[in-house]
Parts: structure tokens; C-alpha cells; sequence
């Protein structure tokens, strides 16, 4: 395995680092992205229709470049959440948190005791499958793994600020992940991420965020501005297109040349 600095301490450290989501359920193409020296690659279980032992090829086939895996789960479900840690992701991004109790309830599946109350097992590749190193697994996987919480709706952007009033949440939690879409449509903008008070209200989360000294994430499309503005916001976590979508594309922008010559 190519050795890299970890997501977690490239967070730590405030280093800006990239991602695409990932809906092909193929661990060939996890490691032709992971080959090109991204951060990190996100499998997308929400959007995507792969189940968890593909889920598990695909991340060993990004982890043998040197490249994490983290896994969007398909909802905030304590089973999911296992399973996806159980299978060797680096974390798990847990979407749809609209409250200060789902955040809670979030770090709980994703960590064991005394943070959470991840189900224990250590015959699993999280766990190296066997009884070596049964006294150390729940401290030494307590402080690897990520957790990552995407707020994408009214609630979990109204209520913010309660859930960054979680006790010791730089500990529990690495990353906030703010949608602006889903942040345009809170506020009454739908669909104009670039109207000003968008841009002013994603200010305030990434700052609020930032103040607690977890990172901030978001997703942007292939958008220079885009990027210098939100990593001058001092965003650290970022997004880009799915798998699906820059191959499309790329395809896509070679049809007109193909079109030609057929004639």
C-alpha cells in the first residue's frame, strides 16, 4: 500500500483536500481515481446501487494507492453505519441531519464506548479479523475513524448552532458538510447558490464551523472561482463531480468530432 498523511490529520493540520462521489459500483474505476493522487474518494451507498461487499473491494481498491475511502451511507441508521466501518472505510459521511439529536445520534454509531455505541466486533477488517488486538480495537478505531455530517435542509441549517454546542464536538465530529443548494432553498433562494445572501449565509456556517475547529466541506463543480472562493471562506473538505458525471462528459465532448466524421 502507498503510504500518504491521513484524511484525518490532513484535516487537522487545515490542508485543503479533494474528492469526487463515487456511484459506479466498480472497484476498477475506485482505482483509476485513486491513482491520480486525489485526497480521498466518497462511495456514494445513498445514490448508488452498490451493496457492501462491492463497497468492500472498493475500498481496498482505493487504500492499495494510497487513497481513503469514505462511504456516504443511505441514511442515519445505526446497521449502515456498522457495516460501512466494518468493511475497512475510513469514515462515513451520515446524511440528513436536520437536528442536534441526529448529530448525536450519528457520532453514537460511528464510535465506540465511551464516545458512542458502535456494535463490537473484531473479526472484521476493520478489525485485522482476529483476537491480536481485541484490548486496543475500540481505542484505536475511536480515534481513526471519521465522521462527517452532511446538513442538507432546513433544520440542520437552522439548527446549526445546536449542533456545535455538542460537548467536546472537535473530538467526535471532523467535518460539517454544508450542501448550497440545500442551503439556497433553506433560506428562500432555490437553486441560486450565487445569489448574495446564499453566499452570505454560507460565509456563516463555514465560519461557525470553522470556530469550532472542525472543517468545513461542500461540493463544487469544475468552477476555478468556485473553489478560490469557498477555500478562501476557508473551506477544507470539497467535493467534485461524481464518477458517472465526468465520464459522461468526457465522452460527451468528443461526440461533435465523431458526429463529423461519420458524415
Amino acid at each position: 500500500m502507498k503510504k500518504r498523511m491521513s484524511l484525518k490529520d490532513s484535516l487537522k493540520k487545515g490542508k485543503i483536500v479533494y474528492g469526487p462521489w463515487c456511484v459506479i459500483p466498480s472497484p476498477s474505476t475506485i482505482n483509476v481515481i485513486a491513482s491520480t493522487g486525489i485526497d480521498f474518494v466518497i462511495i456514494d451507498m445513498e445514490h448508488g446501487p452498490q451493496g457492501f461487499e462491492t463497497v468492500g473491494d472498493m475500498i481496498r481498491a482505493a487504500e492499495v494507492e494510497g487513497c481513503e475511502a469514505i462511504v456516504r451511507v443511505a441514511k442515519n441508521d445505526e446497521s449502515l453505519i456498522l457495516s460501512a466501518l466494518d468493511v475497512g472505510a475510513a469514515g462515513v459521511i451520515v446524511p440528513h441531519i436536520e437536528s442536534r439529536q441526529d448529530a448525536v445520534d450519528a457520532i453514537s454509531y460511528a464510535k465506540y464506548y465511551p464516545v458512542g455505541s458502535r456494535g463490537f466486533s473484531p473479526f472484521t477488517r476493520a478489525g485485522g479479523y482476529s483476537l491480536r488486538n481485541v484490548k486496543d480495537h475500540a481505542e484505536k478505531q475511536n480515534r481513526k475513524t471519521m465522521v462527517i455530517l452532511l446538513l442538507e435542509g432546513k433544520g440542520g441549517i437552522n439548527n446549526l448552532d445546536d449542533i456545535l454546542s455538542i460537548k467536546e464536538i472537535r473530538r467526535k465530529i471532523d467535518a460539517i458538510y454544508i450542501g448550497a443548494y440545500d442551503l439556497s432553498q433553506a433560506i428562500g433562494y432555490p437553486g441560486q447558490v450565487d445569489h448574495p445572501e446564499v453566499r452570505k449565509q454560507l460565509e456563516i456556517c463555514i465560519r461557525k464551523i470553522r470556530a469550532k475547529g472542525i472543517a468545513a466541506g461542500g461540493y463544487v463543480a469544475k468552477n476555478d472561482g468556485d473553489i478560490k472562493w469557498m477555500t478562501k471562506l476557508g473551506m477544507q473538505f470539497i467535493t467534485l463531480m461524481p464518477d458517472c458525471t465526468v465520464l459522461f462528459h468526457a465522452f460527451e465532448s468528443f461526440y461533435p468530432t465523431l458526429s463529423a466524421n461519420k458524415k
